[in-house]
C-alpha cells in the first residue's frame, strides 16, 4: 500500500473544479476509504474539496473516525477521532464525508481566522451551506476548542466572496472597525450600463479595495485602471505582502481614503 499513500500525499487537491473527483484520484479515496471503521469519513480539507468548497491546501488527506475506533496510521492520511452522528456524514462523488456545515465548523474552529472566514465564504458560495445550518451547527460544538472563534466568523461569511485574500481583507477592516465594505459592487457608467465590479467597495465614498499581486506600473496600463480614475473611483490595491506583513498599514490606508477628501 506505499505507492498507494505516495499518489495520495502528492495529489492533496481531490476534486476537479471541472470534472468532478478524477478518475484516478477517486479510486485512491476509495483505497483509503475501505480502510476507514465503521462510520469513518473523509474530513475537514479532503471533505471541504469533495463538497466544493476546497480553499484550502492540505499535504495530506483528512479523515474522521468515531471516538474511540481504530485511527489508520498512514503516510498521506491526517485521522481524527470525535463523536459523529448518522447525519454527520454524507456521500459525495460516491465517498463518505462529513456532512457541509459539519465540515465547514470543524475547519472554522481550527483554522487561522483568515482561512476559517475563506472555509465559511466558500461553503457559502457553493451553495453547500446556509447561514442557518452553519448556526445551527455551530450551536452542536458548545464547550469544543475553537467554537467561539467559528460563532464569531459565522455572521460575517458571505457567499460574494470570491477568493482568500479578499476574504482576508474584508476581516482586517472588521479588526480595524471600518465599515463594511460592499462586495462585488457594481460600477456603472454615465448611461447606467455596468462597466466593471469591484471585489470591496464602499460605493458613496467611490473608494475600491482589490487584492491585485500585479506591479503599479502593470495595473497603471489596464484601460479598467484608467476608468476607475478618471471617473473618480479612488482604487487601492493590496498584495500578499500587504495582507501578511503590513496589516495595520493596509487598514490605516482605507482608514485614511474613507475620512479624506473625495474626487471633486
Amino acid at each position: 500500500m506505499t505507492d498507494l499513500y505516495d499518489r495520495v500525499a502528492a495529489r492533496p487537491d481531490v476534486a476537479d473544479a471541472r470534472h468532478g473527483v478524477a478518475d484516478a484520484r477517486h479510486r485512491d479515496l476509495r483505497a483509503v476509504q475501505r480502510l476507514l471503521p465503521r462510520g469513518g469519513a473523509f474530513s475537514h480539507q479532503t471533505a471541504a474539496a469533495l463538497l466544493g468548497f476546497g480553499v484550502l491546501p492540505s499535504a495530506t488527506l483528512h479523515v474522521t473516525v468515531p471516538a474511540g475506533a481504530g485511527v489508520p496510521r498512514r503516510r498521506g492520511i491526517t485521522a481524527h477521532q470525535s463523536a459523529l452522528t448518522h447525519d454527520d456524514v454524507v456521500e459525495a462523488h460516491g465517498l463518505r464525508c462529513l456532512a457541509p456545515a459539519r465540515c465547514a465548523v470543524d475547519l472554522a474552529r481550527g483554522q487561522a481566522r483568515p482561512d476559517a472566514l475563506a472555509v465559511l465564504d466558500a461553503a457559502l458560495r457553493a451553495g453547500a451551506c446556509t447561514p442557518e445550518s452553519l448556526a445551527a451547527e455551530v450551536a452542536r460544538h458548545d464547550g469544543l476548542r475553537g467554537v467561539r472563534q467559528a460563532r464569531e466568523l459565522i455572521p460575517l461569511a458571505d457567499p460574494l466572496a470570491r477568493c482568500p485574500q479578499e476574504t482576508h481583507m474584508r476581516l482586517l477592516l472588521h479588526d480595524g472597525e471600518l465599515p463594511a465594505p460592499r462586495l462585488q459592487l457594481a460600477v456603472v457608467d454615465e448611461s447606467g450600463a455596468e462597466r466593471y465590479r469591484l471585489p470591496l467597495g464602499y460605493e458613496e465614498a467611490r473608494v475600491g479595495i482589490e487584492y491585485d499581486p500585479d506591479t503599479p506600473t502593470d495595473r497603471a496600463e489596464r484601460p479598467r485602471t484608467r476608468w476607475l480614475a478618471d471617473t473618480g473611483w479612488r482604487m487601492r490595491y493590496f498584495t500578499d505582502d500587504d495582507l501578511h506583513r503590513r496589516p495595520a498599514a493596509l487598514v490605516q490606508m482605507v482608514r485614511a481614503t474613507l475620512l479624506g477628501p473625495g474626487p471633486a
